[in-house]
Formats: C-alpha cells, sequence, structure tokens
C-alpha cells in the first residue's frame, strides 16, 4: 500500500503519518495482520526522516493499533472501532485548531460533557 501524507494537514509530520495509518485502518484498507512497509521504506516513500516514521509507530503502537517486532516489523493489529474512535479525535484536534480552540479548551469541554 502506498501512503502519502495530506498536503492541507497541520501539525507534527509524526503525527500526520499515525493518522494516515489510522484512516487506512479505519477505511478498511489495512486490516489486522497486515505488515506496514518498514521504518526505512517508509521515510524513504514519504521523504522524511526515519525516526519521524518510527516515532509515529511508536504512537500506534501504544494505541494497540500495530505491533513492533524487532527485525519482523509492523503488524496492524487494532480493530475498526478502535482505528475509527482514533481517526474521529484526530478530525475534532484538526477542527478545534481550525477555529483557534487550545488542546487545553477543549479538554476542558470534554470534561464538562462527560
Amino acid at each position: 500500500m502506498d501512503f502519502a501524507l495530506d498536503p492541507h494537514a497541520e501539525g507534527p509530520l509524526h503525527d500526520r503519518i499515525a493518522a494516515s495509518i489510522r484512516r487506512a485502518v479505519a477505511d478498511g484498507e489495512l486490516r489486522s495482520g497486515a505488515r506496514l512497509p518498514t521504518a526505512r521504506e517508509l521515510a524513504g516513500q514519504l521523504g522524511v526522516n526515519v525516526n519521524t516514521v518510527l516515532r509515529a509507530y511508536r504512537q500506534l503502537s501504544a494505541e494497540d493499533l500495530v505491533e513492533l517486532r524487532r527485525g519482523r516489523g509492523v503488524t496492524v493489529t487494532g480493530d475498526l472501532d478502535r482505528a475509527n474512535l482514533y481517526r474521529l479525535a484526530d478530525e475534532l484536534l484538526a477542527e478545534a485548531a481550525r477555529l483557534g480552540v487550545t488542546r487545553g479548551e477543549l479538554a476542558v469541554l470534554l470534561a464538562s460533557r462527560s
């Protein structure tokens, strides 16, 4: 699968890479068990530093969407529902930023709704 970054998206590159992979999982383009490119391969494809891709992969691993195995690569492990939730969170953060709402203000807003 070819990955591309949205040229209009804002935010750190590692967040944008992670969001792209989340979106692919949520849309069913990547299913559980699918292998992702090595960090070096994806970095070359996107024209970014390998450490940027590794940071995105570690972020996705912390979200239980991928499994990192030294020497074995990165495998999608997350389910569709979890991926959709993270995709929606990414969209909410992007919309909040567009409206000038800080993450702190957004956190207060969300806390008041629960």
